[in-house]
């Protein structure tokens, strides 16, 4: 499974690079807001930092400015996947940009039908948002499977990439059903590597160490 980092803050990025924990990133406009920095420049440094394709998202709602935005966010980086909103224009963006060879991620998705319509429309990556179905007591973890059998029944090629993750589960569940990609905050990847029991057995190992009035160093 691959990690997409899902923030457009560069420090974390690198830190998470640096472990080889990073095969993409996730932006949109709330996380470029957080950065507090201007879109085109704080994208391109990120595009700049990893090789995997980096999410950047159109905030026009109609397809003529669609396409236009979404064609001078292409020009960033060879690696760039525009965004776009699982919407009939949306759609018709993802058509012509990919097309004309640029990766799109067709983001809010919440049925198996959408995601459908996005892989014949030609979608590098589809994005089921998971948390907020949840929210509203719809198993979000239903849609993924979902996705999964219509994609692998007709062969398309458009990955499974797993948003809205709020919990290390949902990480390990969408793994088990076969997504493709997880987009999640540095700390939910941070998380990961955390368990009680880890914990305390480390307590316990140091508490006999220092009994042995050893060092290793």
């Amino acid at each position: 499974m691959k990690f997409f980092v899902d923030t457009a803050d560069v420090d974390a990025i690198a830190e998470l690079n640096d472990l080889g924990f990073v095969d993409g990133v996730t932006t949109n406009p709330s996380l470029i807001m957080k950065s507090g920095r201007d879109i085109l420049e704080v994208t391109k440094e990120i595009c700049g930092m990893i090789d995997g394709p980096v999410s950047a998202e159109v905030v026009a709602l109609n397809y003529d400015d669609m396409i236009k935005e979404g064609r001078k966010l292409a020009k960033i980086a060879e690696n760039i996947a525009v965004k776009v909103p699982l919407t009939w224009d949306g759609l018709k963006t993802c058509k012509t940009l990919s097309e004309e060879g640029t990766m799109v991620n067709v983001t809010l998705c919440f049925s198996a039908n959408q995601a459908l319509l996005a892989a014949k429309a030609g979608a590098s990556f589809i994005s089921p948002f998971i948390g907020r179905l949840d929210d509203i007591n719809i198993d979000g973890l239903q849609l993924i499977e979902d996705i999964r059998v219509i994609y692998d029944n007709y062969a398309y090629e458009t990955e499974i990439l797993a948003a809205s993750i709020r919990t290390v589960n949902h990480v390990s569940d969408c793994a088990k059903i076969g997504a493709d990609v997880v987009t999640a905050p540095p700390n939910v990847l941070q998380n990961l590597a955390k368990h009680p029991l880890t914990d305390q057995g480390l307590e316990a190992f140091m508490k006999d160490w220092a009994k042995t009035g050893q060092k290793i160093l």
